[in-house]
């Protein structure tokens, strides 16, 4: 089978299969187990697909066919222009979260103890402390899988960040300038509405936000300023239609500057507030 047939086979399977962008995923399969780039496949189209790779380019296809998620396949993701390994201990990096980055990174500053609570893939805390080297980085997860994941991806990306398996607050100790969250915000019933490939294959538990997907929020709020320095800030990604419920959280618990923030599609993502910075001992 030449290059050009088996990607004209990847997309047939993966349109019958329903899965969305079947042209660019079958693509992205071959590039991957060839390891060739567009520029080698127009030059040799019609030259034969050795049988070992083709025999990988079609497991990789029936998985993808099944709706794995394609990074899970590839085994990366990018993010904030950053490669970060995944599997399906941790949620894929998407987008979206590009956002509460890009906020954190305007109130962060060299020397700034910041805290990624839910850290997942390790994407944000990452992100951040690559961008600002500077910054004492802390990353925490209840999953003991999901923090091996990150610390791989804190090598990967050559940046130093402590790692701690605690139960949101359960194993922190000190304070912070900064404090950042992704923490699970789907309502429970809805994560049966989600897509077959979040749905059946990202990890559940950093999805499902109880019944009204403000469970976590709650918990970190009410426990966060024990850990937040005054004048520090806190930021949350949220659902798109969760902005008024955080911020008035924020708002009830006495932070200042509460703000809802919207990602490119101009959707409620990110919710900032600040701590007071006259408290009373």
């Amino acid at each position: 089978m030449t290059y050009r047939e088996a990607i004209n086979l990847g997309e047939k399977v993966l349109n019958m299969a329903d899965v969305a962008d079947a042209k660019i995923d079958a693509w992205l399969l071959l590039e991957m187990v060839c390891k060739i780039d567009r520029s080698f496949y127009y030059l040799h189209m019609e030259d034969e697909v050795a049988e070992e790779q083709l025999s990988e380019y079609e497991i990789a296809l029936r998985k993808r066919a099944e709706h794995v998620p394609l990074q899970y396949i590839v085994g990366e993701a990018e993010f904030m222009g950053l490669k970060f390994k995944v599997n399906s201990n941790v949620l894929i990096p998407r987008q979206d979260t590009e956002t509460l980055v890009e906020e954190a990174l305007k109130v962060v500053k060299p020397g700034m103890k910041v805290l990624d609570m839910c850290t997942g893939s390790g994407c944000i805390i990452v992100s951040i402390v690559h961008n600002i080297p500077e910054v004492e980085g802390t990353a925490t997860d209840i999953s003991k899988q999901a923090l091996l994941v990150a610390k791989e991806n804190a090598k990967l990306n050559q940046v130093s960040v402590t790692f701690e398996r605690s139960d949101l607050f359960d194993n922190v100790t000190g304070t912070y300038d900064v404090i950042v969250s992704n923490p699970p915000y789907i309502r429970t019933g809805e994560v049966v509405k989600l897509m077959p490939e979040v749905q059946e294959f990202e990890p559940m538990e950093a999805l499902d936000g109880k019944e009204d997907g403000l469970y976590f929020y709650r918990k970190i709020i009410k426990e966060c300023k024990a850990y937040l320095k005054p004048g520090g800030h806190i930021l949350f990604e949220i659902g798109y239609d969760q902005g008024e419920a955080v911020s008035g959280l924020l708002k009830e618990a006495g932070f200042k500057n509460v703000t809802v923030i919207k990602d490119l599609a101009h959707n409620d993502r990110v919710v900032t507030g600040m701590e007071d910075i006259c408290l009373i001992n």
